[in-house]
């Protein structure tokens, strides 16, 4: 597929008044999902869908592996962000400090797009904000080596591919579910990540020329 997707076609995803994000969501969630828990309120969250030019000229976004140590989450592919801090002005500012923090993209060059609606994760029990910002330049990434293991950029382009999309069966919790994932750069990106992801692409395929995705 030839490179097609511009900044603008981004944020006019973002703009889009009536997407269905629930929808979005559910393709690439695994089944079962799993239910809310009621015994205390979820905690608050924000990721960080960061938007930037690489080297191929295309438009990337960017993905971390998460260490093997890690209490929650550990080994898998995520998108920077975290819990938010009671400093924390709001849940973009939670998303600014965890981009920082974890990979060492901070401030300067970042400039805020936008978010998607707020989700549930049921796994760790949070309501996530998603934040989209873009980054102007080709950023140094200093991983924080108690969180990161590797920090790695995926092409929107490839959201529309089929080939980068799989689905598994696993033993969760000791239920079969059956986990839908994109396999990029030798990863299996599955579970919060991959929904998210799934979001973009939907959002993506509403802006772009019907003949673009023919392709």
């Amino acid at each position: 597929m030839a490179r097609m997707i511009s900044l603008e076609h981004v944020v006019q995803a973002l703009a889009l008044k009536d997407f269905d994000s629930v929808a979005a969501l559910r393709l690439m969630a695994p089944v079962p999902r799993g239910w809310q828990r009621r015994e205390f309120p979820p905690n608050e969250a924000a990721v960080m869908i960061l938007i930037l030019s690489a080297d191929d000229g295309a438009l990337h976004t960017v993905l971390t592996l998460r260490t093997a140590g890690l209490r929650g989450h550990s080994g898998q592919v995520s998108f920077p962000g975290g819990r938010r801090d009671p400093q924390d002005e709001n849940l973009t500012a939670t998303a600014l400090r965890e981009t920082c923090e974890e990979i060492g993209v901070c401030g300067g060059k970042l400039s805020v797009l936008g978010q998607f609606p707020r989700f549930y994760i049921p796994a760790s029990h949070h309501n996530v904000s998603p934040i989209i910002a873009r980054y102007e330049g080709a950023p140094e990434f200093a991983p924080n080596p108690d969180e990161v293991a590797e920090v790695f950029s995926v092409r929107l382009e490839d959201l529309l591919q089929a080939r980068f999309k799989c689905v598994e069966r696993r033993r969760l919790r000791g239920v079969d579910v059956r986990v839908p994932y994109y396999y990029f750069a030798g990863h299996k990106v599955w579970g919060a990540t991959a929904m998210l992801l799934s979001e973009l692409e939907g959002r993506l395929r509403q802006v772009l020329p019907q003949a673009a995705l023919q392709e």
